[in-house]
C-alpha cells in the first residue's frame, strides 16, 4: 500500500516562484516513478513533470525551462520547483507515485496553486 501527501501550494503573483513537496510512504513495497500532474476547471488532468527511480526527467512543453523536478529516492520524496509562474499555471496539482511491483499509480489529495496579482 502506498500513501501520497503533497504540500506547498498557495497564492503567488505572476513571475513568482513556488516549491511543491510530495512524500510517498510505501508499506511492503517500493516506489518507481513519481510525478506531478495538474488539473484546472474544465480541463483534464495532465502531466507537469515526472522523474524515474533512476532520475530521468520528463516535462510538459508548457513548463519546460520554468520548472524543475527533483527526487530524494531514499525518502520517496519528490519536489517541484516552479519559477516564472503564469496565471495559466493556476490549477490543483497532484502528486503520483507508482508502485515498483504492481505498477499501480497512487495519487495524493492535491494542492491548490493560484497565480494571480
Amino acid at each position: 500500500q502506498v500513501q501520497v501527501v503533497e504540500s506547498g501550494g498557495g497564492l503567488v503573483q505572476p513571475g513568482g516562484s513556488l516549491r511543491l513537496s510530495c512524500a510517498a510512504s510505501a508499506s511492503r513495497t517500493d516506489i518507481d516513478a513519481m510525478g506531478w500532474y495538474r488539473q484546472s476547471p474544465g480541463n483534464q488532468r495532465g502531466l507537469v513533470a515526472a522523474i524515474s527511480r533512476g532520475g530521468r526527467t520528463n516535462y510538459a512543453d508548457s513548463v519546460q525551462g520554468r520548472v524543475a523536478i527533483t527526487r530524494d529516492t531514499a525518502k520517496n520524496t519528490v519536489y517541484l520547483q516552479m519559477n516564472a509562474l503564469r496565471p495559466e499555471d493556476t490549477a490543483i496539482y497532484y502528486c503520483s507515485a507508482q508502485d515498483l511491483w504492481t505498477r499501480r499509480n497512487y495519487w495524493g489529495q492535491g494542492t491548490q496553486v493560484t497565480v494571480s496579482s
